[in-house]
Parts: C-alpha cells; structure tokens; sequence
C-alpha cells in the first residue's frame, strides 16, 4: 500500500498545482476550489488508495508546480494538514527545512502576503503541538534569516545592500503589525505547554531569545514574561532554557537606567529565589547556563557604569558600581567551581570588573580584597589535574589549556590593577612550595613555577626592578628566581615540572648575567637527564630549543664552557640515517637547534682562530664523511620508503651545516674565525646531490637554503661552484625548477655583480623559457589555486629582471636575439599594463624606469626608441585608465608613483622630443583637449618628481570620473 501512495500522491499533487493555476488570481472563489481538492485529497487518505503523506511530502510536492503568487497559499495547505500530525513523527532537520523554505517565502512576499500568512499560521495551528511546532519553528526561521549572525548571507555589497533594506523593511514591518500578537502567542504557549509539553515551552523560550534583540523590550521585560521565566528557573527541564532566554533580555540593548533597573529587578528575585546560595554539587548543566547569565548580569552593568561615567552622572555611575561588586561573592564562589566551563563562563565580569577598577583613581582596601579574592581563585584554578595525561592529550587536555590561556589574561588584568599584590601573592607561593617541593604534589610544583614565569609578562616594565649583582639591590622577582635555581626543583620527576623549571630559568636568562655562578647548575641540568637525555621525548625536543636560546643570550658568561658543552652533545650530533626503525635521542628538527648553538659557540667563543675551524671541523666532518656514501645509497635503493628516509638524513645533514653558518654574519666573520675551508668542504660533499632523481624536492629544498647560506659567508671560493650547481637545478628547464632557482640567482647576482655575468649569461635563456612557458599554461576561469600560481611566475619574473638591471647586468638582456629581447620587453609592458596586480605592475615600471635609463639616451637604437614611444609612453596612461587599476588602493597608489618616474624618466633623457610626442600624437588620440596636453606637458617638464605624482594621480582620478 506504501508504494502505492508514493505513486499517486506526486501526479495528484501536481493536478493540484494545475487546477490552482486555472483558477487564476487568489479571489474567495478560487480560495474555496483549493479548500474542496484539499478535502477530496483528505476522503482518499481514509480509502487506504493513498496512505496520508507527512507534512513535508505534501508541501514539497507541490512545491515544484507553483509560481510565487501560489505558493503562499499552498503553504496553508500543508498548515492544515499538519494539525493531525504529531511533530515527531519527522526528523527535527526536515521539519527545520520545511519551516525554511515557508520563511523565504514569507520574506520574498513581504509586506503584501507576510503579515497575513502569520496571521493565518496563528489562526490554523491553535494549540495543537504539531502546529505550534511548526509555528515556532518558522519563526526561529525568520529571525535567522533576518538577523541570525551565525546564518551565511550573501558576501556580494549590492545584493547585501538589498537584503540588509529588506530585512530592515520586514523588521519594522512585524513590529508594526504582527509583533505585539506573536508576543501573546508566546505566552499562551508558555501557559499552556510548561507543564505538559517542556520540549514546546523550551522552543518557544528559544524563540522568545531570538527576538527580544529587535523588538521593543518592554513587551517582554515586564511582570507577566519575567515572573513567568522565573518561575521556569525552578523547574528542572525548563531551567536552562529560561537562563538563556533571560541572558538575551539582559543583553539586549538599552539605556543604562533602563539596564540597571531590569539587571537589579532580576537579581533581588534570583537572591531571594535562592539562586546565588548554588552549592558545588548542584547540577552542572544548569550551573553553566546560570554563570553566563549571571555574567552577563555583572557585565551589563558595569556598561552602565561607563555609560554614566562619560554622561557625568556620579551618584548613577556609583549605584550601578556598588550593584555590580554585589554580584562578585557569587561569581567567585562559581571562577572556583570545580567544572572548568562554569569557571570559564564567570571569567568575562571579572575581567572587566578588574579592568573598571584599573579606571578608578584609587583601589579602596575593600576593592583590594576584592582583587586579592580573585586572584586566588585564578591560583587555584591553575593547577593541573592529577589525571592530565601528558603523554597523549586529548580533547579535555586541550580544552583546559585553552582556559589557561584565558586565566593568564584575567591574571595580567590582576598585574595592571595591584601589581604589588600579584608580585607578592607570587613570591609567598614559590617560597611556600619550593621549601618542601619533595613532599608536594606534581601539580603544586608546576603551579609555583607557572606563576613565576607568567609574571614576566604580566608584570608592567620595570615594575618587578632589575636584576642586580648587588645583594642589596636585588628585587624580589631576583630572589625568587634564585630560589627556584638552588632549591633542586629541577630533579622533581614529573616532565610537567621539568618543563617549566627550563622555560622559566631561559625566560629570566637577565637573573644569570646578574648572578653568573648559576650558570653550571642550569647547563648542567640541561645536558643531563633532566633536559636533553630526559625519558621524555617532549622534554628533550623542547631543551633542545631553550639551551640553544639560552646559549645565545648569555653568550658572553657561557664562554668559559664553550668545549665542555659542545664534548657533552658530541653524542646527540650523531648523524645517521632512519631507517629500519633506528630512533635517536633527538629528532631530526631538535638537533638542528644543536647544530645552530654549536655554530654560534664556535663563532662567538674566546678561542684561537685555529681551534674554531678545528672545533668547527669536527662538528660537521661526521656530515661530510657520511654524504657521500649516504647519496651512493639513495641512488641504489628500490624501496620507496627506505629512499624516502635516506632523503630526509640526506636534507638534514645539509640542514645541519646551514644551522651551523647562521651564527656567521658575514663573510668576513667566517675569514676572520678560518672556517671557509670547512663549508668549502661541506660544498664540495653536498652538491652532487642535485644531480640525484630520486626524492629530489626534499634535498634540492635543503641544498638551496645551504647554498643560500653560503652566498652570505662564503666569498670568490664559492664561484667554482655555482655554475655547476645552477646547471643542476635547470637541467629540465620547467617552471618550478626556474622558480625555486630565481630567489638565488637574484642574491647571486646582488653580491657579485659582473663578475657572475658569463653564468648568469648563460642560464638566462632557461630561466625565460621556463618562465614564459609557465605563464603561458591555459588557466580555467574559476581556478584561483592556478590563477595565483601563475601571479607569482609573474612577480618572480619580474623581480629576476629587476635584480639584473639594478646590479648592472642589463646587456643580458639586451644581447639577446632580436626575437627573445622584443619578448622580454613585451612581457614587461604586459605586465604594467594587462595584469590587476598592483605588486607585479609597480615592480614592471621601476623595470622601464631602469631601461630606459640604461637604453633610452642620445644613443639609443631606433628599435628601442619606436619600442618607448608605441610601448611604454602608452603603457603610462592605459593602465591607469583601467577599471581595475583602483587609485584609492595603497598598492596601486605606489604602481602609479613608479609610473610617474617612468614618464619622468623618459623626459630625462628624451626631452622635448617626448613633449612633442604627447603634444601632437598621444594626448590627442585619447580625446584629450589641447589646453589639458599642454597642462601634462608643462607639469611634466617644470615640476619635481614629488609633484608629478600628486598631479599624476589627480589628472587620472579626473579622466575616470
């Protein structure tokens, strides 16, 4: 029988449709055809030919078949029907989209057909709870179409000018016609459904929230809504509907006395209801909506009190303040609860209740209490719980890291107000705990040193005094890093503890060049099994970063133990390549931080120039010696996994060697320490790798940032070299070989200058055939990934050609073929001129400005010169004219300044034969009047380049508008 129905119901449907559109327009005749059918279609239902269809089917039926004018008035029929269905009897999502598609309906009919169709949906559903299902739903619906900022709208500006008019339209228009009858209708609900059906009654407290934002807060902040809320509140499965419902009204917008004086009505019932004596064993659910409220409460009306600060209103500013602190006991008692999401919900009034008394001129001793309350309540919620799993966080290890970072804030808040207070509270915890460390619990030991190391940033500069080597100037943030240094803390067995113990000692690295004979104790804590050998692989990759950073801060106090520290990482150097399931003490990224501070012990310490290369040599000779082999075995190797991990040891043996040169500025440094014979080494070990096919991308990325490296330290021992290193890298020519090279030939080219031009000469040819080939790749028109691709070819290009005639290399190009030089400057002018790229077109004019500088003189070749004049002059003023060419954009305002040098330097060395050519040729082909030509000219001739552009730009913005 089902199947039955499901094949005649559609055909019926749309003889439905069909008779509807006979009937023609909407009169009382047509609407009681449509009345009649409805009813025949009523009797089948009873006949067992068609089974009743649910309330979507019969609506989206027919929904196909109708035009706008129609579909309205079917909406009614499916309001009728539904009336016998119960509202489970479908998924929530579709009776969701079912109300939808009705509110697109009543907006795109609005205001002919929208205040009667709810007018309509009132009168037909009654009470019934299919249809004040319905009802309800429908409105949430409208809000969300109207203002629902979680709803995607559209992004287009004229299409969201028009839907932000017509949902202004609509809103007036339902306050003015429907809304004092919807607010009725909720209360009848409320009445009726409270008791017997709570999933109504929470749906329309839903609804009720939803739009109290924009309609007048005095139909629903009165004695008949509010009285009937809080008698919700006492009721468990309508509690949490009604403290967001009245969260809505407390934060809908008002004036600050209205605010205060509903804020204020709402408190002393909730007091007197009990609801601020919560124990810590009430329900958590309800806790947590009920702390929102609340915090929205205190928050409102600390608003209040701002809003009366800057009125002037004193007596008003000081009720609405003494209003809010009453709220604080309750709040604290829920910052502590042990439920971190009611805690986090209280976290907003107490920030801004800290950061109104920041406002105040002076902090009574009552209002210090006050901070002092809650910066306990932040010590104690700080604390880790005993079960935290550090080995393998999961969704609730994150979240409380996450809440953390939101107590850190309302701690730095607590630093702004009471400094003093913080940084003593701090001390007395860290002297407390650290006295009997052995016998606290992990998570208090963690705690003192947090609270230590958080006070760096929250303290205000210089508030906590320096770090002195007189005893008697010592500030207490002094002592209290000397405390944690000598008490031993660092042996407590917990990485959590040992953690933070590295983190706070590296982040106080001033303590120690104040108080040097500390040093051992932490360098020896960070080599042995508490840092860098711990048990704990997350231990050791972090100590890997702070020594290096440590390291590098003290560099002047750590000379003396240079050669201890580089012996006791000899070991954790080891280079060896991962593969049959080999793991190290550290991986691969960790040792590059070793790598890095050994380089800059080398190069910084106090040591005979002799011994740096020594100690430098044998830092990477292990890298050197094992390359070779290493590349032998890649090269041989079948097993895509076995080659994809000789790759990696491969690109970090050459990433280590980089690391190493970054503590050399310059190539006079590394001179200076007599160690270019050994990154000479590591070149000549290295650069056999990019002939290697196998696994390339990964090792040609690592040997471009070494040879990157080498530019900056090496000097003319590194010219031998680079061309075969460069005809490596081009060997195929394609466009991301050409791109990934261009980065390096522009550092190459900007450090030697001429005496690269024979190479540079010679890859030349590769590199414009790559790049022309790549731009000239078809792009489908909504492949942005592909558009943006070729934006960057274009700006890599044009930087190559910039850096070449910056750095006096512009013969190469001009010694092209005849063919290959008229591609190169076509694609230049292409580029001002054809591309709405603002980037790459400022970079195209300082490209001309430069040509026509180096070309364009006395002695210029008629080629070049008919090239100025039907090229680049034109190029000047059409793409400025251009739509896309925005002059208000930043960008593009600094495009049309390398523009106006451009035409500056055309005049420079052209002269008045440029004049006459705008004069009498150009200016008059763009309809441009005589008197305006000669304007052009004279400014362009008479004015300093800085009024040129003024007057550039000005001249556009006229021509556009």
């Amino acid at each position: 029988m089902k199947s039955t129905g499901s094949t005649y119901l559609r055909p019926l449907m749309v003889l439905l449709g069909v008779v509807a559109h006979m009937v023609g327009p909407i009169t009382s005749c047509g609407y009681t055809c449509i009345l009649w059918l409805i009813w025949i279609l009523h009797l089948l239902n009873f006949t067992h030919l068609l089974p009743p269809p649910t309330p979507s089917q019969f609506f989206l039926c027919i929904l196909p078949t109708l035009s706008l004018p129609y579909l309205w008035l079917f909406t009614w029929i499916f309001l009728i029907r539904v009336q016998t269905s119960r509202p489970e009897a479908e998924p929530k999502f579709v009776r969701n989209k079912a109300t939808q598609v009705m509110a697109l309906l009543f907006l795109a009919e609005f205001p002919e057909v929208g205040p009667s169709l709810l007018d309509e949906v009132l009168r037909i559903v009654g009470l019934s709870p299919a249809g004040v299902d319905l009802y309800l739903r429908l409105l949430l619906a409208i809000d969300g179409e109207l203002v629902d900022r979680d709803v995607l709208h559209t992004a287009q500006c004229d299409l969201a000018i028009q839907e932000m008019r017509r949902n202004t339209t609509v809103k007036d228009g339902m306050r003015e016609r429907s809304v004092p009858r919807l607010v009725e209708s909720w209360l009848q609900i409320l009445y009726t459904f409270q008791a017997s059906n709570a999933e109504l009654a929470c749906l329309c407290l839903e609804v009720v929230g939803a739009y109290v934002s924009w309609i007048d807060i005095n139909l629903i902040a009165n004695e008949r809504f509010i009285s009937l809320l809080l008698g919700h509140m006492s009721v468990d499965v309508l509690r949490e509907s009604a403290c967001d419902c009245l969260l809505e009204i407390v934060s809908k917008g008002m004036e600050p006395r209205d605010k205060m004086e509903l804020v204020e009505s709402l408190s002393q019932v909730l007091e007197a209801a009990g609801f601020y004596n919560l124990q810590q064993n009430e329900d958590g659910d309800f806790l947590a909506h009920f702390s929102k409220l609340l915090c929205a409460m205190g928050q409102a009306l600390l608003q209040s009190w701002a809003r009366f600060g800057k009125a002037g209103a004193a007596p008003e500013a000081a009720q609405a303040f003494d209003a809010a602190r009453a709220k604080l006991p309750v709040m604290l008692g829920l910052l502590g609860h042990s439920d971190d999401d009611i805690s986090l919900n209280c976290c907003g009034f107490c920030y801004d209740y800290l950061h109104t008394l920041k406002q105040l001129p002076d902090v009574p001793d009552l209002q210090k209490a006050d901070v002092e309350a809650i910066l306990l309540a932040i010590i104690k919620k700080l604390t880790y719980d005993e079960d935290f799993n550090f080995e393998n966080e999961g969704e609730e290890e994150v979240m409380f890291l996450d809440y953390r970072k939101q107590l850190k804030l309302l701690l730095d808040k607590v630093a702004q107000v009471a400094p003093n207070l913080l940084l003593l509270s701090v001390h007395r915890v860290v002297t407390g705990t650290l006295r009997d460390w052995k016998d606290c619990a992990f998570g208090e030991v963690e705690l003192a040193l947090r609270l230590l190391y958080l006070l760096g940033e929250a303290l205000p500069a210089g508030h906590c005094g320096h770090f002195s080597g007189d005893e008697s100037k010592a500030s207490v943030l002094q002592d209290m890093v000397r405390t944690v240094v000598l008490s031993g803390v660092s042996h407590y067995q917990h990485c959590a503890v040992t953690l933070q113990f590295f983190e706070t000692v590296v982040r106080y690295d001033k303590f120690f060049s104040a108080e040097p004979q500390h040093i051992p104790e932490v360098l020896v804590g960070f080599l042995d099994c508490r840092g860098l050998r711990h048990p704990n692989a997350k231990v050791r990759s972090r100590c890997s970063y702070l020594l290096s950073r440590f390291v590098k801060s003290l560099s002047k106090q750590i000379m003396p133990f240079v050669e201890e520290i580089l012996c006791q990482v000899q070991d954790l150097l080891v280079f060896s390549p991962r593969v049959n399931g080999l793991q190290l003490a550290l991986s691969g990224e960790d040792q590059l931080f070793l790598y890095e501070m050994a380089g800059y012990l080398v190069a910084c310490g106090e040591l005979a120039v002799g011994r740096k290369a020594e100690l430098l040599g044998s830092l990477l000779g292990p890298l050197t010696a094992a390359f070779p082999p290493l590349l032998a075995r890649l090269s041989a190797e079948t097993d895509e996994d076995r080659q994809a991990a000789l790759a990696e040891s491969l690109a970090h043996a050459v990433s280590f060697a980089s690391r190493t040169s970054k503590a050399f500025s310059s190539r006079a440094t590394v001179r200076e320490s007599g160690c270019a014979d050994v990154y000479v080494a590591c070149l000549s070990a290295f650069l056999p790798a990019l002939a290697c096919p196998l696994q390339r991308d990964s090792i040609r990325a690592a040997l471009r940032s070494f040879l990157h490296r080498m530019l900056v330290c090496l000097d003319v021992e590194l010219l031998p070299y680079l061309p075969a290193a460069l005809q490596a890298m081009l060997s195929r020519g394609d466009t991301r070989d050409v791109l990934d090279a261009i980065p390096l030939l522009n550092q190459l080219v900007g450090k030697f200058k001429v005496q690269v031009q024979p190479l540079v000469r010679e890859v030349f040819p590769v590199v414009l055939t790559g790049i022309l080939g790549g731009l000239r790749l078809p792009v489908e028109e909504n492949d942005q990934s592909a558009a943006l691709e070729k934006q960057s070819i274009r700006r890599a290009y044009y930087t190559f050609m910039l850096a070449l005639l910056t750095n006096g290399l512009g013969s190469i190009i001009s010694d092209q073929g005849a063919m290959d030089a008229e591609q190169v400057l076509g694609s230049v002018v292409q580029g001002a001129m054809e591309f709405p790229d603002p980037v790459a077109q400022k970079m195209c004019f300082t490209i001309l400005s430069r040509m026509i500088e180096t070309w364009g003189g006395g002695d210029a070749l008629p080629v070049f010169l008919d090239f100025v004049y039907k090229r680049v002059v034109p190029a000047c003023f059409l793409a400025p004219l251009k739509p896309s060419f925005d002059l208000m954009d930043a960008q593009t305002t600094v495009a049309l300044a390398e523009c106006a040098l451009t035409l500056k330097s055309v005049f420079q060395q052209r002269g008045p034969e440029l004049l006459l050519f705008l004069r009498q040729d150009y200016l008059p082909s763009l309809q441009i009047t005589p008197d305006v030509a000669q304007e052009f000219c004279q400014v362009l001739e008479q004015a300093d380049t800085k009024v040129f552009k003024t007057y550039l730009k000005a001249f556009f913005q006229r021509a556009k508008s």
